[in-house]
């Protein structure tokens, strides 16, 4: 072998300063050749047997080795677009997934909000560590605040200014079906304490403008949203991050507010759970419809 593959180089590096060729360079490069030969057609029974007997070989040394190699696969590693259209639920929640969404890197040392203190774990190159020791206890928090509220009937809004996190609030409003709205644009001031002025009193008297639940992924940008909220008495829950206050919303999640990834995990986690407590919203119904139903043709038959 290696002297074809010094006679294939010696020929390369001669074919090189003249035009034509030695014909024994064929010869040389089929030992280098990884390109498989053309199939032939099968044409006679012999040669369908061959086939399914080349074939099974293969299988059962597949079989035979496929114990000692990965066992990873497409779906069970992680996939960036995973976070955002198959999220974990929050029983499924691990640190693990926060740290690789990048929820611990807060901003600048020098612009952490005093505040803020109690949920940082330190210092590195001027950075501000999150502690997700305690992220993940409050998001799970949150999760059960977003299922009990959706398993009320409440509505509950997702709000993303951001263009990066426009189709995270929009499908994580999806999810909730008639239940989630989203906000992907510029929060309108007064939305909530001038309804009757943007909607018109027919649209107030018939529809549920004022929302159960509010969900912020860029508080900063939309403190209008957290001032009505808080004017109408309605909880919020908010991403915060070294340099926000937690105290302007309800339940706030230490994370990085500016990583589209770590947006895309809450969002999601937040919205499996709203999910579920939409199917206990809707099965309760269905169970109180059921039992109506039975009451009635009780009376029908008794009276």
């Amino acid at each position: 072998m290696s002297l074809s593959i010094r006679s294939w180089a010696a020929a390369s590096a001669h074919c090189s300063r003249r035009a034509r060729c030695p014909k024994n360079i064929n010869g040389a490069v089929r030992y280098l050749s990884n390109t498989s030969p053309e199939q032939v057609p099968l044409q006679t029974e012999e040669d369908w047997s061959q086939f399914q007997v080349k074939r099974a070989e293969y299988k059962s040394l597949v079989d035979h080795f496929s114990q000692y190699g990965s066992t990873q696969t497409r779906d069970s590693t992680f996939q960036p677009h995973h976070e955002l259209n198959r999220p974990k639920a929050p029983s499924e929640l691990a640190l693990s997934s926060l740290m690789a969404a990048g929820a611990h890197m807060g901003h600048s040392q020098t612009l952490m909000n005093p505040n803020f203190m109690p949920y940082a774990y330190g210092v590195r190159s001027g950075i501000t560590i999150i502690d997700l020791d305690h992220t993940l206890p409050l998001l799970r928090r949150a999760a059960k605040v977003v299922r009990a509220t959706a398993a009320k009937g409440g509505s509950i809004v997702f709000i993303g200014t951001r263009p990066d996190l426009r189709p995270t609030v929009r499908k994580a409003a999806e999810r909730l079906g008639s239940q989630g709205f989203h906000v992907g644009e510029r929060w309108m001031p007064g939305t909530l304490t001038n309804k009757l002025a943007l909607f018109g009193g027919d649209i107030v008297a018939k529809e549920r403008i004022v929302p159960d639940l509010v969900i912020l992924l860029n508080p900063i940008p939309n403190m209008h949203a957290i001032r009505e909220c808080a004017y109408d008495h309605i909880p919020t829950i908010g991403i915060v991050d070294s340099n926000v206050d937690p105290r302007i919303v309800m339940y706030p999640i230490p994370a990085n507010d500016e990583s589209t990834r770590t947006a895309e995990l809450v969002a999601g986690v937040l919205s499996i759970a709203g999910r579920e407590g939409v199917m206990l919203y809707q099965e309760e119904h269905l169970q109180a419809g059921n039992d109506g139903q039975r009451q009635r043709v009780r009376q029908t038959f008794s009276s």
